[in-house]
Formats: structure tokens, sequence, C-alpha cells
């Protein structure tokens, strides 16, 4: 795109420290993200897609600012989001909101959903009493609730239910970008529709910017404007999800995509989750993080990282092996 990003993640790194041996020994760090790299637009949905371990939800706590970076930045407008305090942090916390993936887990037991949907007006001090008492009923009307909610609490509702709720809370500082992290895993699939056209219509509404993280690529195929493929906590493509879903580039999301119901079909096999691989295929010191399922690794892959590189307009691909771009899938 030819505007300038609304948020940026440039070379986004995360190592946490591994537990401890019984004899009290540290057994190595992990490297949760490794020179993590994309862009967000003013009123575009990007999907984060990636299997259980791949740095998605690290990702997407280090755009809240829950999660501190051990090197990299997440910048908003041009400013590094770490470096903020004071009012200018408070000033990001209103643009930047998060949707979590468990309502339940995330609302407050023991306030009642006007408490809960309220408590970022009044953290930020939007508004009067009264005025802020009206933009709840307006927020729960807007995701589908009632007036009749606001004394209620949160285990009286049904799982989606709550997840609006947690949307409604999300939206009430009138935030530029929400980060959903797996926002309907947690419910049944008939809600989890209701819910995503929720989203898709907040955005179509609002302008909203958003970053979708999810496992599910019918779901990403269906919201998102654009995709980030991730994979034990690199990059390995982005591209707009009409032209991924055409032509993927990388052999990993070949895979996926093959392995998605309704979208492609054909034989790939079965390939093992990336938490049955050994310990040593999760090293991401040297070469090709994927390179012990790829069906086009060669030896290069075991040394060298492949960069994430521009290999057409608005798609990047990490891979050594650029001939089998243009492959047919």
């Amino acid at each position: 795109m030819s505007t300038p990003p609304l948020l940026s993640v440039r070379d986004l790194s995360v190592e946490f420290h591994a537990p401890r041996s019984l004899l009290g020994r540290r057994t190595g760090n992990v490297q949760a993200l490794d020179k993590v790299s994309f862009d967000i637009h003013a009123g575009e949905i990007v999907g984060i897609l990636g299997e259980s371990g791949s740095g998605k939800t690290t990702v997407g706590r280090c755009m809240v600012r829950l999660q501190r970076p051990t090197a990299g930045s997440v910048s908003f407008e041009g400013r590094d989001i770490h470096a903020l305090s004071g009012p200018d942090l408070n000033w990001y916390r209103r643009q930047v909101q998060m949707i979590f993936q468990d309502p339940a887990a995330s609302l407050n037991p023991r306030l009642r959903v006007r408490d809960i949907v309220a408590e970022g007006l009044e953290i930020h001090r939007i508004g009067t009493r009264e005025s802020r008492r009206q933009k709840v009923i307006d927020l729960l009307a807007s995701v589908g609730l009632g007036e009749d909610a606001l004394m209620r609490f949160a285990h009286e509702f049904s799982g989606g239910q709550r997840q609006r709720i947690g949307i409604a809370r999300a939206m009430a500082v009138g935030p530029r970008v929400i980060v959903a992290d797996e926002p309907v895993s947690a419910l049944d699939v008939s809600v989890q529709a209701k819910v995503i056209n929720l989203l898709r219509n907040l955005r179509e509404r609002l302008g909203l910017a958003m970053a979708f993280i999810s496992h599910d690529l019918p779901t990403v195929m269906f919201l998102c404007d654009r995709v980030v493929i991730m994979y034990l906590g690199r990059v390995m493509e982005i591209a707009p999800i009409q032209a991924f879903r055409a032509q993927p580039f990388h052999p990993y999301s070949r895979t996926l995509l093959a392995l998605a119901p309704g979208l492609r079909q054909r034989e790939e096999g079965d390939m093992p989750a990336a938490t049955d691989l050994p310990t040593a295929a999760q090293d991401l010191r040297h070469g090709c993080a994927f390179r012990n399922r790829c069906p086009h690794a060669m030896a290069a892959c075991t040394t060298v990282v492949p960069p994430l590189q521009q290999v057409a307009p608005g798609r990047w691909v990490a891979c050594l092996r650029p001939e089998i771009f243009h492959d047919p899938c």
C-alpha cells in the first residue's frame, strides 16, 4: 500500500527463559519470536495465522504492551510503543485494544456488565457518569445485547454472549486497532459465525483496523484482507488473501491451504505437528524453521536462515528456493 502503515512490527524477537531442571540449572532459552515484521494499515484486517507454538499470540501481546520484546519494535503512527510512558502511554492504550480468546477468563466475575464495559471509559475519564451509562447501552446494542444485560454478571451469559461483552468493552474507548487473539476458538461453530460477522460489520461501519490471530485458515480467508503466515516464531509468507488463495508461495503455506477443508482438494499426505518434531528442529538459530517438514528442503536450508523478501507486489516470502514460487500447487 502507498499510504503509511498505522501499526508496524519490525524485526520483533522475544526470548523466554526455559524452566529450571530439578538440579536448578537452566536448560536453555526458548526463542518465541525471531525477527518478525509486518504492517497493518488503517481500515484493514490482517490475519496472523499459524499452528500452536508459532508465536502468533506472543506477537499480539507485544502489540498491546503485555509482553516486552527482547529486540525489535512495534510502532504506532511511527512511535515506538515500548518507549511510551505517562500521558503518551495512556493515549496509546486508547488507540489499541484487545479481544481475548477465553471470554469467561477475561471478564471480571465480580463486576456487572455495566461496570465491565464502562471500565475503560472511567480509567480514561471519558464523559460524565450519565453519558458513560448511555455509551454502555449503545455499545451493548451494537453487539446485539439489550439493556437488560447491564445489571447481570458475566457467568449468566452464554460463551457467545460473553465474547460480545468483551468486544463491547474493547470498543468502549474508541480504538483504531483491535488485536483479536483467537476470539472464536472457544465458541461453538454456530456462534463463531455470528461473532465473525459482528467483527466484520464493526470494521465496515467504523473503519477499524484489526490483527486477527487464528489457527483457522477458512475463517482468516473469510474475514481478512491480508494474511501473515507464521511458523515456529518466524514469518513464512505475507500476501493479500485473494492472491494467497490463488497461488500460495511458501511450501508451508501450500500445505496449510491444501489441508484446509473446503478450500483445496489435493492429497498432501500427513505432516507431523510442529510440537511433535525433535528439539533440534525447533532451534531457530540456524537454518529454516520449516526444513524438517519441507518437501523442497536442500542442504543450505539447515544452515542459512531465509530472509523475508518481497517477491511480487504485496507479497513477501522467506524461502531459499524462489524457483518453486511459480510452480503449480
